[in-house]
């Protein structure tokens, strides 16, 4: 299964500068007949007011927007700034959101541009049955995001307690305390290794599809955790309580102690939509 861009890795379409006075910029592709709502949402401030964009049996969420200011060389500029680029993701997140709320919806890629609407019918168009297909495999499921953790404060307590239990022979006393500390943390993450493989099978059995995420580091999950485990899973709407039972019951297990599981959703299907691929050229 292929993934898409999340919205924190823009994508940057050609430049729409000097083509007439607006740009339209595409935010998710539903059906006609289940057309999304935009009356939930705002968009990038300084466009149009959200409307839809039919193209046969699909329609597009789209706005207007200048393209001066979402031109290739001003949209790399705006989004090279940490606060700019959290600004523009959380607009289009908010409209894909509220898309996705209404019913199935394919969300495409942060600035995913057109030189107007006949351009963006004409790569909807190219890529109908792409669509199509992607909005099937979606229906009535939603993307939950499943992250595994093990806790620093668990090594550490652990790691204490072993040292009140040994009594080295003078002048080995430190390296002893240094290689048991060591062993313990190897013990401790082969363990949760272990949990983690265990919760991805656990959710396996509900989900219809999986993509697998390079685990975050500790400039996002803070030093006292480690991530072992980032997993997204396109589950039905109708598994939810099942796959809150599930955690609830790896949760309360002793073999999980010190081990955090996280669990997120519904999001719009992002991982499981190939929006990044469908987004074509302005």
């Amino acid at each position: 299964m292929n993934s898409t861009s999340h919205i924190s890795a823009p994508r940057i379409s050609p430049s729409a500068e000097g083509v007439g006075s607006c740009a339209t910029y595409v935010f998710a592709v539903c059906r006609s007949d289940h057309p999304a709502s935009t009356s939930a949402a705002q968009g990038h401030a300084g466009g149009g007011p959200l409307r839809l964009l039919t193209v046969g049996s699909l329609c597009a969420v789209v706005q207007d927007v200048p393209p001066a200011e979402f031109s290739e060389a001003a949209l790399r500029e705006r989004l090279g700034d940490a606060a700019e680029l959290e600004r523009c993701a959380r607009a289009h997140h908010g409209v894909v959101t509220a898309a996705a709320a209404d019913g199935p919806a394919v969300p495409m890629p942060l600035a995913t541009l057109y030189l107007g609407d006949e351009r963006a019918r004409t790569a909807i168009e190219e890529n109908r049955e792409s669509f199509r297909l992607a909005l099937e495999r979606i229906t009535g499921r939603a993307e939950w995001a499943v992250k595994v953790y093990l806790t620093q404060s668990a090594t550490t307590a652990r790691s204490v307690a072993s040292d009140t239990r040994q009594t080295p022979a003078p002048g080995r006393a430190y390296l002893d305390r240094l290689r048991s500390r060591q062993d313990l943390r190897e013990q401790h993450r082969e363990s949760a290794v272990a949990a983690a493989e265990r919760v991805d099978r656990a959710v396996r059995e509900l989900a219809v599809a999986m993509v697998p995420r390079r685990p975050h580091g500790p400039e996002v999950t803070g030093k006292d955790r480690t991530q072992i485990m980032n997993m997204a899973y396109l589950i039905a709407d109708d598994r939810i309580e099942e796959l809150a039972a599930t955690i609830g019951r790896l949760r309360a297990s002793p073999d999980f102690d010190g081990i955090e599981i996280d669990v997120t959703g519904p999001w719009a299907p992002y991982s499981f939509t190939d929006g990044g691929d469908l987004a074509g050229h302005s």
